[in-house]
């Protein structure tokens, strides 16, 4: 059963000839990329090969989260905060975002002095973090019945809807003059003396001289067809979310057990963090001395997984031709079936810590592919050995909740303009250099 997930029409949108830049891709990325690009009057095209917001950034929590970010991420999350707040109100159109506040809960005095370790250092930057004792945990847990050692509030995250916010950044998109274009894959990029000079897609040929890969899972294996290495692996989520009748909630709350997220419609979405199956791939296999640091210490949480992903083919490496139909065009949205142990045992946990969820049927069940690098930070860059092209991606489960930021900085690396944050953590090349086993979280 897919993730939920609204839909805008954008039949009567024709593709142009040429534009100033075009996206790939209409996940939480791209079309904040392209949202942004329009807004600064570039002539954008938003391509999607299947519909937007369709694979994993309609998948996840929703969480739009500083707390417990990784260093080099922090600046970017806090920034894209406010710009959720700033894209709310230009677009005219209920993102779902709050700031609701998160609640993590723990009986793990390990765990809370991580979190206590990663406050000293996160307020240093500016971040509302607190941690709590048992009384104040009690009391924000109390839908729970249990009393906890500790735990974190942190006052200024929050989350949005995941199956909205796409959707209606695209509609942003259109509304500052940018094409969105849903159901034309893109195949390939065209070059001109060693640089960008056009897109190819299934209906036809754009001329441009920018060009931004926000594929997602799909990322490496397009970038494979211009002979630019991006190491790449995807785990398999398995989701779900029940009905409304839950009251007395917290609206974003992190168990070790399990995590609940209130939706949009009343609903709760239920996951167990990091837990996931491992799908092998062609991708994978050949990219996995780059992974066996991190599937090492996650093997506690990862579980084999089956074919399906093989079959979906977007890890392939092998080549394509742009005169006939990709794996793109097979497989238009990745929407895996999800491991019906993991959903029964997310639901099982989620019944135990909060009872009022016992009676609520379940609405849906789904999966998805989160996409990782190797040091799970995103790849966000300009400079990935063509002239015009624009990486991002790899957002390793992390990119709901900085999208908006994400797609700005792409803005900026585009422009050529002083970019909102610091860029170097972002690039392609760590991977080559093999630096990222040495960059400390905090």
């Amino acid at each position: 059963m897919p993730a939920p997930l609204m839909h805008i029409e954008t039949a009567t949108a024709r593709m142009p000839a040429e534009a100033d830049c075009v996206v790939i891709g209409a996940g939480i990325t791209g079309v904040s990329a392209a949202y942004w690009l329009a807004r600064a009057g570039q002539r954008v095209v938003l391509l999607e090969k299947g519909r937007i917001g369709a694979e994993q950034s309609s998948r996840n929590w929703g969480w739009c989260r500083q707390q417990n970010r990784d260093a080099r991420e922090l600046p970017l999350s806090t920034r894209s905060l406010d710009l959720w707040e700033e894209m709310t109100a230009d677009i005219g159109e209920d993102l779902g975002f709050r700031r609701c506040g998160l609640l993590y809960l723990s009986d793990d005095e390990a765990e809370i002095e991580g979190w206590a370790e990663w406050g000293r250092f996160a307020r240093g930057e500016g971040v509302d973090t607190r941690m709590i004792g048992p009384t104040e945990a009690a009391e924000r847990g109390a839908a729970t019945g249990k009393s906890w050692k500790g735990g974190v509030w942190s006052p200024t995250d929050g989350t949005a809807d995941p199956s909205r916010a796409a959707p209606l950044i695209a509609k942003g998109v259109i509304r500052h003059g940018g094409i969105v274009l849903q159901s034309c894959a893109a195949r390939g990029i065209e070059t001109s003396g060693g640089a960008v000079s056009g897109v190819v897609a299934e209906h036809g040929t754009i001329r441009t001289r920018q060009a931004v890969v926000a594929g997602g899972a799909w990322a490496a294996s397009f970038l494979h067809q211009l002979g630019i290495a991006f190491p790449q692996a995807s785990v398999r989520s398995s989701i779900l979310s029940v009905a409304p009748g839950a009251e007395g909630l917290p609206a974003a709350l992190h168990t070790a057990a399990v995590s609940v997220t209130r939706r949009g419609d009343g609903g709760h979405t239920l996951a167990i963090s990091g837990r996931a199956n491992l799908d092998p791939t062609p991708g994978a296999l050949r990219g996995a001395r780059h992974f066996l640091p991190m599937f090492a210490g996650r093997w506690r949480s990862l579980a084999p997984g089956g074919p399906q992903a093989w079959r979906a083919g977007f890890e392939t490496r092998s080549k394509w031709a742009l005169d006939r139909e990709t794996p793109m065009e097979r497989m238009r949205i990745l929407d895996p079936r999800p491991s019906a142990r993991l959903i029964r045992e997310t639901l099982t946990r989620a019944h135990r810590l909060l009872p009022a969820l016992k009676p609520l049927p379940v609405q849906a069940q789904w999966a998805g592919y989160i996409d990782s690098t190797p040091d799970g930070v995103p790849v966000i860059d300009a400079a990935i050995g063509l002239p015009g092209l624009v990486l991002a991606a790899g957002l390793s489960g992390h990119g709901f909740g900085i999208g908006p930021g994400v797609g700005h900085l792409v803005a900026d690396l585009a422009l050529g303009r002083q970019p909102i944050t610091a860029t170097g953590q972002y690039r392609l090349a760590r991977f080559d250099q093999r630096q990222w086993g040495k960059v400390a979280k905090f």
